[in-house]
């Protein structure tokens, strides 16, 4: 009867991992089904983010387009240009080449000049000049057109603002589609030296240029799967395309992105359509295939539960006969086994019943297993610098901003261990770029040092300072300092000073390693000055991001910059 309970216990349990087995084939088959559309949808969006930066890319191809007739602009001496013209009317003779250079672009059609920082369109006593290219200088101009006006009008009026913060020697101001004024600046006098403003030819730039460029860049729609249209926003006009059989119909075609340019031709705005490409429809093609395969293998894996299933209940059958033939072999040997047993029973058994030993080996042993995680915590946080597995995420900081962090949270607990705790920070420290994170696990675990090993005088001192064009932090006490023979070993993994205090004192040799592994991801560098009996100074040092250049120096060059970016290109 027995045996019978236990055979439809099995066979129960048979049938109970056959369904688990089932529901197992079932969630991986539609794991299976979810990660091939995630991997085609992976595919897509890969696509379209290639022709993303594509389509970026080609706005910078378009405004090196224009900024290249000037690059050899930058190299020439602007206080040398002022000079000569302010002295004979006359630009140097490498200017001129220059202008003549852009003036047999085929972009450009006339060139003209204005001296100083002001609109000569608006002064009778300051005359416009107009660059001839039979005469090869500029000759002075009466009739000036208004689109010519405009631009140095914009060009005037932006470097009056930003003259005083500008770093650089040109800069070139787009008036939309119609114009680009460079203006000249002598940036030893902080003056405006002229403004020279050169006319784009639109039709040249739409049908000739950025028609042939953008089906160069793009091709045809049915093999690159898009369709890029060049667009006046202003005029709600469509100027080119990519591929001229689609044409611009929002109610047809999805805008799924649209890029500037960078600074230049304001008014227009590349559009983009996303079609299906030869990547995209290779993508579907093998989700098909796949989805194929995965239907013929989830066939197959089903056929095989069932047939291992019968055939483990044959088995079954077969192992259920011969547990009947060992039932009644082994009740011939219970007797003699049982005895044998209770004898080890009795030998083995042991009984305790001194509970406070019991309790007080529990505390003990929970006190070590404290330590002990702390311990595989810092073997794990060296395993895993040593691995190359710590994920370094630098970001521009202050140093002292960290370093005041860490003094408002570590105050408390120093001051309770009956430490004077003291901070002092320099101004206008450069940024430097650093893991806030690591900086201040670096400096807790030396805060920690300090407190440890300070038997003399309990004193620390958290130090930020500019140090040869870096930042430097330092921790300082006064406690038992560190021998020198020791000095260039204490950053070696599990390395202690030997000595009394460092016997009482319960650690494990690793703070100074992370420390010095954290400083070295971050680029940085630490070193030890110390004298027994003297304190331990501990400074670490990190390259300021700009050299040379206090906070508010970098906090005007990044408005500045921001300010570029937004309104003009720096040619």
């Amino acid at each position: 009867m027995q045996f019978l309970k236990s055979f439809h216990k099995q066979n129960r349990v048979r049938w109970i991992f056959l369904g688990i087995g089932i529901i197992a084939v079932l969630a991986l088959t539609t794991l299976n089904i979810y990660s091939l559309y995630a991997l085609r949808q992976s595919t897509i969006d890969s696509a379209k983010d290639n022709k993303k930066n594509q389509l970026e890319e080609f706005t910078y191809q378009v405004r090196d387009r224009f900024s290249s007739p000037f690059t050899s602009l930058v190299k020439l001496n602007t206080e040398h240009l002022q000079e000569t013209w302010d002295a004979n009317k006359e630009f140097p003779r490498r200017y001129y080449k220059v202008l003549s250079e852009a003036l047999s672009d085929s972009l450009f059609t006339d060139i003209y000049f204005i001296p100083k920082n002001i609109n000569a369109c608006h002064e009778d006593t300051a005359p416009v000049y107009k660059y001839s290219s039979e005469s090869g200088v500029f000759e002075p101009e009466n009739d000036v057109p208004q689109v010519v006006c405009d631009g140095f009008s914009l060009a005037v009026s932006r470097m009056q603002v930003a003259l005083n913060e500008y770093k650089w020697s040109h800069r070139v101001t787009f008036d939309a589609h119609r114009s680009m004024t460079v203006s000249l600046l002598n940036l030893k006098e902080k003056s405006v030296v002229g403004h020279i403003n050169l006319q784009i030819d639109r039709d040249y730039m739409v049908n000739s240029f950025f028609e042939k460029e953008l089906k160069e860049e793009f091709g045809p729609a049915d093999k690159s799967g898009i369709v890029v249209w060049l667009r006046d926003w202003m005029q709600d006009e469509i100027l080119t395309s990519s591929d001229n059989r689609y044409s611009y119909n929002r109610d047809v075609y999805e805008i799924d992105f649209r890029q500037r340019f960078p600074n230049l031709l304001n008014n227009w705005i590349l559009q983009a359509t996303f079609l299906e490409s030869p990547t995209v429809a290779a993508s579907n093609a093998s989700l098909t295939r796949n989805l194929i395969v995965l239907g013929f293998a989830v066939f197959a894996l089903f056929g095989a539960l069932v047939f291992m299933f019968i055939n483990a209940q044959r088995e079954r059958e077969l192992a259920q006969r011969q547990a009947g033939f060992l039932a009644n072999i082994t009740h011939e040997l219970k007797t003699p086994l049982a005895v044998m047993q209770a004898a080890g029973e009795n030998i083995s058994d042991g009984r305790v019943t001194e509970g406070n030993r019991l309790r007080a080996y529990g505390d003990h042993i929970y006190e070590e297993a404290i330590r002990l995680r702390k311990m595989i915590e810092k073997l794990l946080d060296v395993a895993r610098v040593d691995a190359g597995q710590n994920v370094v995420e630098l970001a521009p900081y202050h140093l002292d901003e960290i370093a005041e962090k860490v003094y408002s949270s570590s105050k408390d607990f120093v001051e309770s261990k009956g430490f004077r705790f003291e901070i002092n920070t320099a101004d206008k420290l450069p940024l430097v770029m650093v893991d806030a994170d690591h900086i201040e696990t670096i400096l807790n675990n030396l805060i920690e040092n300090a407190v440890k090993y300070s038997s003399r005088e309990k004193y620390i001192l958290l130090n930020v300072k500019k140090e040869n064009g870096n930042v430097a932090v330092s921790v300082k006490d006064k406690g038992d300092g560190i021998p020198k023979k020791s000095q260039k070993l204490i950053f070696d993994k599990f390395y202690r000073v030997e000595g009394d205090l460092t016997v009482k004192t319960k650690g494990h040799g690793l703070g100074l390693a992370i420390v010095k592994n954290l400083v070295e991801m971050n680029g940085g560098k630490i070193r030890v000055d110390s004298n027994p009996g003297q304190g331990s100074t501990f400074t670490i040092t990190f390259p300021a991001l700009i050299k040379g250049m206090d906070s508010n120096s970098q906090s005007k060059r990044t408005k500045a910059a921001d300010k570029i970016n937004t309104e003009e290109y720096v040619g």
